[in-house]
């Protein structure tokens, strides 16, 4: 179903945000902002513009990754080195609620827009920054990308089989979850002002968040001394959790998390037997024979093909979900129904993009998406020149198109 826009109100109507990041975490802090109605101004280097335009699989020349993160946002060019790119921007902060930066700790301060020169002339001004590590400690002045912070938080070394190296994800997990993290504490921030009237400093290094999404590895670690090992897609603290071949050659996944979880999955395999079986009477003792228990249920699951294990999988109650590809997504019935694919309008492909859509739903206000990432610079003769009053012989001198 197509995404169109409309007029209906959203929760974010009126929060003005300057998005002064590049890359993935930060800006997709802006993107949430902007599903739901956050107006998102982005500022890009002129020219070259915001990195991620590069990334990946393009089409006509034009960043498909890009499209995502900044869909319903304005583009402006602007060198924050330069003398009218720190001037732009600190006329720009006189309105904005937000401001979203990943430079590199004291990067801003050097070009003079730190969060002390710019409160000054936004007193309320929220500044969300966000780096790899902080921006306090002895690493504050590290870099840090999302695939540094999936090795230093852990994620990385109980990631993978026990015999093969720590594996890192297939998609920048990392960042994306800091991303998530990002505007949570944004709208945190954003409602003490509501509150109070006070700006603050939202400061979030890139491995903190995946570092608590890990589990109980820290407590156990503090209580128990143990340091969780890579044992596949298993867990530590419940069985069976694993992924298993079907006869057809697809793959599905089993999370048995209660006795009765575990007592269905059974019926579901036709393995009644299993329940009864010392080994894997309780959880600690499924845990305690898990590859056993693997085995047992890849025999059963492989003499079934994925539909039939599915429809007993409903039939019982089972806890079963089909290992999809990004192609099964598009045609789950499910996901049509939840419309957690939708395309949206964008000028510089000419055709709709079909994306994820806004998480989750509110049912008074729901979130949108007006638009994919604008094209460089799109909204500079609006914003530098009719809002901000520079001429267009102005910005030329520092290589900005109009």
């Amino acid at each position: 179903m197509e995404n169109l826009p409309s007029k209906s109100t959203r929760a974010l109507d009126g929060v003005r945000v300057l998005d002064i990041s590049n890359f993935l975490a930060a800006p997709m802090c802006g993107m949430f902002l902007a599903d739901h109605g956050a107006d998102v101004i982005k500022v890009e280097r002129p020219q070259v513009g915001d990195e991620i335009r590069r990334w990946g699989e393009t089409k006509d020349g034009v960043g498909l990754f890009y499209k995502v993160l900044n869909r319903g946002k304005r583009s402006v060019t602007l060198d924050l080195k330069t003398e009218i790119g720190a001037e732009a921007v600190k006329k720009l902060v006189k309105d904005v609620d937000i401001v979203i930066e990943n430079y590199r700790t004291g990067t801003l301060e050097k070009w003079g827009l730190g969060y002390d020169t710019l409160k000054e002339i936004n007193p309320g001004l929220i500044m969300v920054r966000i780096t790899g590590f902080g921006q306090t400690g002895p690493y504050r002045y590290r870099p840090g990308f999302g695939t540094l912070a999936e090795a230093y938080a852990g994620y990385a070394f109980i990631s993978g089989n026990p015999d093969q190296p720590p594996l890192l994800p297939g998609f920048a997990l990392g960042d994306a979850s800091t991303g998530m993290m990002a505007a949570f504490l944004t709208m945190v921030a954003l409602n003490e002002k509501r509150r109070t009237g006070r700006g603050q400093v939202v400061d979030l290094a890139i491995y903190e968040t995946l570092l608590t999404l890990l589990g109980p590895h820290v407590v156990n670690y503090d209580q128990l001394g143990m340091i969780q090992q890579r044992n596949g897609s298993r867990l530590p603290f419940t069985a069976p959790r694993n992924t298993y071949q079907t006869e057809d050659g697809k793959w599905l996944a089993i999370a048995g998390s209660s006795q009765a979880a575990f007592e269905r999955i059974c019926e579901m395999i036709n393995r009644p037997d299993l329940v009864e079986d010392p080994r894997f009477a309780t959880n600690r003792a499924r845990l305690d024979n898990d590859k056993a228990l693997d085995e047992q249920i890849q025999q059963s699951i492989g003499r079934m093909d994925l539909e039939t294990v599915m429809h007993r999988s409903e039939e019982l109650g089972a806890t079963a979900a089909p290992v999809n590809d990004v192609s099964m997504i598009f045609e789950d019935a499910q996901i049509k129904a939840r419309e957690n694919i939708c395309h949206v309008p964008d000028s510089e492909l000419g055709a709709p993009i079909g994306m994820q859509n806004v998480v989750g739903r509110l049912t008074e206000t729901p979130g949108r998406i007006d638009s994919a990432g604008p094209a460089l610079g799109a909204h500079n003769r609006e914003i530098l020149i009719e809002r901000l009053g520079y001429t267009e012989a102005q910005l030329q001198q520092y290589g900005i198109t109009v």
